[in-house]
């Protein structure tokens, strides 16, 4: 059983959080710790009466995403009302668009690509489209299963939703995260959304086991969380076939406490939702003229990028993917490398391996305040120059983090300076000197050289440069074995 074919496909749910106001009033865009049911007005509550104006700035950010998903743009863009009834959709019915008779969504058949384990795949995206965002509803204590009742906060009913839907191109969670991350950067190199903010994205994932029925898990709004929940149904789905039981074609919820997806309803079809054209809202003209007008903005993108990197600056291609799969990672790699002229792949690497992982994937954001790029730049050109070893670099990194001290600082407290030449040489006589029986051992077995470098190491406080104290220990051992064998 284990071997039958996942199918998975995806609706992703994003929040044009770079617009001010919802997508079809004045209110602002920024609900987040307002206190509840203040950012609202009769059209995001869908008072009678109220008219709805659309948000031209989402159209264009909607048809910039679309020009970066490689995609069919409608001429013409209409509005339709999708009907059902849930306590946090204030007008029971949310405006949105949709492919059918007298609508048509912003843009559709389209594709992006991505890695997964170094293989490049190609997701198909079915359709984008613009939509309301509903308001949300708060468990008063626990999950929605457990806890007593819940409130209603609209606040964020009406921000604007740019909903991307692909075909069922997936067949492992690990497939799903790779194509998240890589949509969550070519969405950030666009500057349409900010993935910091909760809540930013959410995502639904339609899940089936070939020729099973599908199942769709809504608003699960973390990739960590999204792995966890496809996991979790496929098991299901396959525990409930070893037992005969037949798989419902459902909506399920995500209960991030419990680990688990829970039934909801049973999934409605299109003609369920009762689809038809928004009388209030006018359908919007795309010229030509305005969309190459767009098309002229588009910053450069994640792939784009990762080739750049790897001509200008010799990156490998796993470390020009990392650099790259993060926007202002990105951004800070070619600021360092405005103040210095080490090898770009060195340079990858401690930021990628050392900066990062010590200031965290959480605060990315702030690198650059955290260590500014001509402060990273100094210690990288201190290494090029041989002032220090990579050990030494490295352990310098934490320092520079913590705002406790500077290059300069460190230089002038003598605590980066390299120790190498004749004041080396010194410092491995002695030692050898004071360690006669590690010098005989090393006589007899090279492997214990070892020792006598990490003697170096400690008399240094690893300042000494490791490749030439190895070689000062070689050639001296070697002086000692000719001497030897010459009485």
């Amino acid at each position: 059983m284990s071997s039958e074919k996942i199918i998975i496909g995806l609706e992703i749910h994003v929040q044009l959080t770079s617009l001010k106001t919802k997508l079809f009033c004045n209110c602002s865009s920024n609900y987040r710790d307002m206190p509840p049911n203040t950012n609202v007005c009769p059209i995001c509550l869908g008072l009678p009466g109220s008219l709805p104006v659309v948000n031209k700035e989402a159209v264009k950010k909607a048809l910039l995403v679309a020009l970066a998903l490689n995609m069919k743009i409608s001429n013409r863009v209409s509005w339709a009302r999708k009907h059902y009834f849930y306590p946090d959709l204030p007008k029971n019915y949310q405006i949105t668009q949709y492919e059918g008779k007298g609508v048509a969504s912003i843009a559709r058949e389209g594709y992006l690509e991505y890695y997964v384990d170094g293989n490049l795949k190609k997701a198909r995206i079915r359709r984008i489209n613009l939509e309301e965002d509903p308001g949300k509803i708060i468990y008063h204590t626990g999950s929605m299963l457990t806890s007593k009742y819940s409130l209603i906060d609209y606040n964020r009913s009406g921000v604007a939703l740019l909903e991307i839907v692909t075909e069922p191109d997936f067949s492992s969670p690990k497939e799903v995260i790779a194509f998240l991350q890589e949509l969550r950067s070519v969405l950030e190199y666009l500057e349409v959304a900010d993935f910091n903010l909760e809540g930013s994205m959410r995502v639904d994932v339609n899940i089936s086991i070939e020729g099973g029925s599908r199942v769709e898990v809504k608003n699960i709004g973390s990739i960590s969380e999204i792995e966890a929940a496809i996991l979790y149904e496929v098991a299901r789905q396959r525990s409930l076939r070893e037992k005969g039981i037949k798989i419902e074609m459902e909506t399920r919820h995500w209960d991030q406490e419990r680990k688990a997806t829970v039934g909801t309803r049973t999934k409605e079809t299109e003609e369920d939702y009762r689809y038809f054209p928004d009388p209030n809202l006018p359908p919007v003209e795309i010229e030509m003229d305005y969309l190459e007008g767009i098309a002229k903005e588009m910053p450069e993108l994640p792939n784009a990028k990762r080739e750049r990197l790897i001509k200008e600056y010799g990156l490998s291609s796993y470390l020009s993917y990392v650099i790259t799969s993060n926007k202002k990672l990105a951004e800070y790699f070619e600021e360092v490398m405005k103040y210095t002229k080490i090898d770009g792949e060195k340079a990858a690497a401690l930021i990628v391996n050392d900066l990062v992982g010590w200031i965290g994937q959480e605060r990315i954001k702030d690198i650059g305040k955290l260590v500014p790029p001509a402060e990273m730049a100094n210690l990288l050109e201190l290494l090029r120059k041989g002032d220090i070893s990579i050990k030494i670099a490295k352990e310098t990194i934490p320092e520079l983090v913590s705002g406790r001290k500077t290059t300069e600082v460190l230089l002038s407290r003598g605590w980066l300076g390299r120790i190498s030449g004749k004041e080396l040489d010194e410092i491995v006589e002695r030692v050898m000197r004071e360690n006669e029986k590690a010098v005989e051992d090393a006589l007899r077995n090279p492997k214990a050289i070892q020792f006598l470098i990490g003697k170096v190491m400690e008399v240094t406080n690893k300042k000494a440069d490791p490749k030439e104290t190895y070689e000062l220990i070689v050639k001296k051992i070697g002086e000692l074995q000719k001497r030897t064998w010459s009485n």
